[in-house]
């Protein structure tokens, strides 16, 4: 609903710590993933890790060009600069090694890239700390360092790639469950992120982040990062929903947030507000009967949604009614 809709969250991998100067903080080791989903026109990240706040470092993306997870001794910079490099019409492998080429630290670095028509690539420097590597495939680069073994990299190719056909942002939490259920970080878990870009996926469609959530310091942020994404991905479709409303696309509209109330239906801190929209943009396709309906069950779900419903001209004639 316009007044209270809450912007949409948008998608990042692992991170981990990787040893550096005893004076200086630890870096940023992890396991990620970078993904692309040509089809639904969406780039991601997802990254987990035994270091605060890893979404605040490793994940990067950008809409119709690619994403970045930079890790272990993070430069930070391959971030920004890999998506410029990419957006210039680059190939993941060339942009990479332009990133290496650049960078001293590069035996450090950890790196996995891909582009959005599923070019990928992955590093890991021969100076990350065991066990160190990566794989990379069409349409996605998984990677780490300081995990358990190279069975915690396996799991995460093996089930981004058997859940194909999902959003992108549940593959990808998924992914990093899969994991960590093989021993993810050998140091334990503390932090976790899942980013995803879509032309036009943020709130309003003014930016691109159509999921981006972070976990930053929790004692299982593996399970509260995929309880997370499934809310975001739920938020996700209810952004479409209204963003096609407040461009007058009102068939559009309601498919989005029909889609929205059903899976809603599993989110039930979501959902008075969802029904509430849905009743709006029900109003705007001329089915006022069902909208109606909608709203009561809404406002039975929410009764604080009443004064907001009675001062809402989108109701129109629903407002109306219940002023009667």
């Amino acid at each position: 609903m316009k007044n209270a809709r809450v912007p949409g969250a948008g998608l990042v991998m692992t991170l981990g710590l990787a040893a550096v100067a005893a004076a200086a903080p630890p870096g940023p080791s992890t396991f990620s993933i970078v993904a692309a989903d040509p089809e639904a026109g969406e780039v991601g990240v997802a990254v987990a890790s035994r270091f605060f706040a890893v979404g605040s470092v490793v994940p990067w993306a950008r809409a119709g060009v690619g994403a970045v997870a930079t890790q272990a001794n993070a430069n930070t910079t391959f971030g920004p600069r890999g998506l410029e490099l990419l957006a210039s019409g680059r190939g993941a492998q060339a942009a990479l090694d332009a990133l290496l080429a650049a960078d001293d630290g590069r035996q450090r670095r950890q790196v996995g890239i891909v582009r959005a028509d599923g070019a990928s690539a992955t590093y890991s420097g021969p100076g990350c700390t065991a066990w160190a590597g990566g794989r990379a495939g069409p349409g996605y680069a998984v990677q780490g360092n300081i995990l358990a073994g190279e069975a915690v990299v396996a799991a995460l190719e093996r089930r981004f790639l058997e859940t194909k056909g999902r959003p992108l942002a549940e593959r990808l939490a998924e992914a990093l469950a899969a994991g960590d259920a093989a021993g993810g970080d050998a140091r334990g878990r503390q932090s976790a992120a899942v980013l995803v870009a879509r032309e036009a996926g943020g709130y309003n469609g003014f930016t691109d982040r159509a999921v981006d959530v972070r976990v930053d310091d929790h004692a299982d942020p593996i399970v509260e990062i995929v309880r997370l994404t499934r809310l975001a991905v739920v938020n996700d479709t209810w952004n479409r929903g209204w963003t096609a409303f407040g461009a007058k696309r009102y068939p559009e509209a309601l498919r989005f947030q029909r889609e929205t109330a059903a899976m809603a239906e599993r989110a039930p801190a979501l959902l008075p507000e969802v029904l509430y929209d849905l009743a709006v943009i029900l109003h705007a396709n001329a089915q006022d009967d069902e909208a109606w309906t909608v709203l009561q069950r809404a406002l039975a779900a929410n009764p604080k949604l009443r004064e907001q419903a009675l001062r809402d001209d989108d109701l129109g004639t629903l407002r109306d009614r219940l002023r009667k």
